[in-house]
C-alpha cells in the first residue's frame, strides 16, 4: 500500500508526509518503522522491508525518502513499483519536486497522493496607469498610482525606472502636456531623486511619493 507525497514546495511537501508519518505511528505505535534515504535504499533493503511480518504486528511502516535525488535509488523505487503498491505494509514515498513523467506513473499506483505545489507568484505586466498619470501631469493621479505600485509589491527602483523611462521616452516623441524640454527637465529631475535618495535624503519609496505630490 503506497502513499505519495510530492509538489514544487520541498519544504511543504516534507512537513506534510512526517506529519502524516507521526499520525500513522501513533494509530499503531507497535508497529516497526523503517526510514530509507536516497543513500541507504538497495534492491535488497527495500523488498526485505516490504516482505517484513511478525508476530505482535500486522503492518510495517515505511518511509522512502526522497528516492529520486540518487539516480540508483530512484530506479529500485521505478522497478518495484508494483511490489510496493501490493505490499501489505504501509509505505510513504516523499518525493518533493519529482518530475511530470514520474508523477504520473507513481500517482497510478498509489492509493493516495498528496500534493504541495508553491503558491504562483503574479507576476505583473506593464504598469500603464502609471506612466500614463505621469504623461498627462496629473498630480494626484501619479500620487494614487505611486502608492498602489508600491503596496502591490512593486521595487521603489521598478517604479522609478519606470518613471525615468517614459519621461525620456516624451523627451524623444514629445508631449502634449511636458514639450520635449519639460521632459527633458523631468528626466534630470528623477535622476537627481534616485542619487539624493541614496545620500540618505529619503527612502526612494518615501521620495517617489514626494515627488508625485509636488508635480508641476
Amino acid at each position: 500500500m503506497m502513499y505519495l507525497f510530492h509538489g514544487s514546495d520541498a519544504g511543504k511537501t516534507r512537513a506534510k508526509a512526517f506529519q502524516w508519518i507521526t499520525a500513522a505511528r501513533a494509530k499503531q505505535p507497535e508497529a516497526p518503522y523503517l526510514r530509507f534515504d536516497a543513500t541507504s535504499l538497495s534492491e535488497t533493503a527495500l523488498l526485505n522491508a516490504l516482505a517484513t511480518q511478525g508476530l505482535f504486528f500486522k503492518k510495517s511502516l515505511i518511509l522512502i525518502d526522497d528516492p529520486f535525488s540518487v539516480a540508483e535509488s530512484g530506479a529500485v523505487v521505478v522497478e518495484h513499483l508494483e511490489e510496493i503498491q501490493k505490499t501489505e505494509n504501509i509505505v510513504a514515498i516523499l518525493a518533493p519536486k519529482l518530475l511530470a513523467a514520474r508523477v504520473k506513473k507513481l500517482e497510478t499506483k498509489a492509493e493516495k497522493v498528496f500534493v504541495c505545489d508553491a503558491a504562483e507568484k503574479k507576476v505583473r505586466g506593464f504598469n500603464s496607469g502609471l506612466v500614463n498619470a505621469l504623461a498627462a501631469k496629473d498630480q494626484a493621479l501619479l500620487w494614487k498610482e505611486v502608492v498602489k505600485a508600491l503596496r502591490e509589491g512593486d521595487a521603489p527602483e521598478a517604479v522609478h525606472g519606470l518613471l525615468h523611462w517614459k519621461a525620456r521616452d516624451m523627451m524623444q516623441k514629445g508631449s502634449p502636456k511636458w514639450g520635449k524640454d519639460g521632459a527633458r527637465v523631468l528626466s534630470r529631475r528623477l535622476i537627481e531623486l534616485l542619487s539624493d535618495s541614496r545620500s540618505g535624503d529619503l527612502p526612494l519609496a518615501a521620495s517617489l511619493e514626494r515627488f508625485a505630490l509636488t508635480l508641476k
